[in-house]
C-alpha cells in the first residue's frame, strides 16, 4: 500500500483552468487517462487562490487565456509579482494566435501554447513536454541541495564533458557554489546540454523537433556519441569567481549557430516541444548572457 501511495505521489500534477464546465471535464478526463493527477479551476480567481495557497502543488498549469472574471494573462502577472519563482510550467490555451497575443503571454510567463481547438494528441504532447521540463528541473535542484558546502570556497575551475549525463552532473556540482544554486543549475544545464547535443553532435533544431515527436531523441544522442567523428569531442565549462559574482564560459567544438534567433522565445516557437533554454537562461536564470562569437561559445553571469 505504501509503495502504491509513493508511486501516485510521483505522478505529474496538473492544474487545469477552464471556465467552460464541459471543456474542463474533458481536459481532466484526457489527462487522468494518461496518468496525470489533476485539479480543476473554473475561473481565474479560483486558479489564483489555489496557486497562491500552495505554489509548489503543481508541476504544470494548463491555463485558459480568456475567462470572464480574471483572464489568464492577469493570473500570470500575479504569479510573476509574487515573491519567489513559480516552479510549475505554464501552458496557455487560447483561440487568440496572433503574434501580439502570443508575445503578451510569453512576456507574462507562458512558455508553452495550445491553440483552440486542439486534439487530445496535441494536448498530451505539450503537457508531457512541460511536465518533463518541470520534473527535470526539480531533480537538478535536489541534486544541488545535496552537494557539499565546501564548494562555497571555489574560486576558479575548468571542466571538460562529453555526454549529457556528465553535463548535468557538473552543472549540479558547480551551481552549489553560487548564491542561488536552484536557479543557476537550470541555466547551466540547458547551456551545457546545447553544447553537447547541438554543438558537438550537430543536432539541428528541426531534426531535434522531429526526434522528440517520434520519441527517439535520447536514442539518437547515444548513437551519435559513439560515432568515430564524435568520440573525442569535448565541451568545456570555465568558472571564474570574484566575491559573490560568477562568470561561466561554455565552449563546444561545433561550427556555431544563429544564436540571435534564440535569445527571445518568438511566437513561432511557442508551439514547439523544445527551444526555450537559451531564452529562459537569458531572462530568468542568469543576470547576463552573451554570445561573443559565432555561437560555439556562451558567457553567462550570476551576480551575488
Amino acid at each position: 500500500m505504501t509503495a502504491l501511495k509513493d508511486a501516485a505521489a510521483d505522478l505529474p500534477r496538473v492544474l487545469v483552468v477552464e471556465d467552460e464546465p464541459i471543456n474542463l471535464d474533458l481536459l481532466r478526463e484526457n489527462l487522468e487517462f494518461e496518468g496525470y493527477r489533476t485539479t480543476g479551476a473554473s475561473s481565474g480567481e479560483e486558479a489564483w487562490r489555489l496557486i497562491s495557497e500552495r505554489p509548489d502543488a503543481f508541476d504544470v498549469i494548463l491555463l485558459d487565456r480568456v475567462m470572464p472574471d480574471m483572464d489568464g494573462i492577469e493570473v500570470l502577472r500575479r504569479i510573476k509579482a509574487r515573491p519567489g519563482p513559480l516552479q510549475a510550467s505554464v501552458i496557455m490555451q487560447t483561440s487568440r494566435s496572433s503574434d501580439l497575443d502570443i508575445v503578451e503571454g510569453l512576456k507574462a510567463g507562458a512558455y508553452y501554447y495550445l491553440t483552440k481547438p486542439f486534439t487530445a494528441q496535441a494536448l498530451l504532447a505539450i503537457v508531457g513536454a512541460a511536465a518533463r521540463d518541470r520534473q527535470g528541473y526539480r531533480a537538478l535542484q535536489l541534486d544541488v541541495q545535496r552537494m557539499a558546502r565546501t564548494l562555497g570556497h571555489l574560486t576558479a575551475a575548468e571542466f571538460r564533458f562529453r555526454t549529457p549525463c556528465e553535463a548535468r552532473e557538473i552543472a549540479a556540482l558547480v551551481a552549489k557554489a553560487t548564491p542561488n544554486p536552484e536557479r543557476t543549475v537550470n541555466g547551466l544545464t540547458e547551456l551545457m546540454l546545447n553544447a553537447v547535443e547541438h554543438g558537438n553532435l550537430g543536432l539541428a533544431y528541426a531534426e531535434t523537433s522531429r526526434l522528440l515527436a517520434e520519441g527517439r531523441f535520447n536514442e539518437e544522442v547515444a548513437r551519435r556519441l559513439e560515432l568515430p567523428e564524435h568520440r573525442e569531442k569535448r565541451a568545456t565549462l570555465l568558472l571564474e569567481r570574484e566575491g559573490r559574482d560568477f562568470r561561466f564560459t561554455i565552449r563546444d567544438e561545433g561550427p556555431g549557430f544563429a544564436w540571435q534567433d534564440y535569445l527571445e522565445l518568438n511566437p513561432e516557437r511557442a508551439f514547439h516541444l523544445h527551444g526555450r533554454g537559451i531564452a529562459m537562461s537569458r531572462r530568468t536564470w542568469f543576470d547576463r548572457l552573451d554570445y561573443p562569437g559565432c555561437g560555439n561559445e556562451v558567457v553567462a553571469a550570476v551576480q551575488g
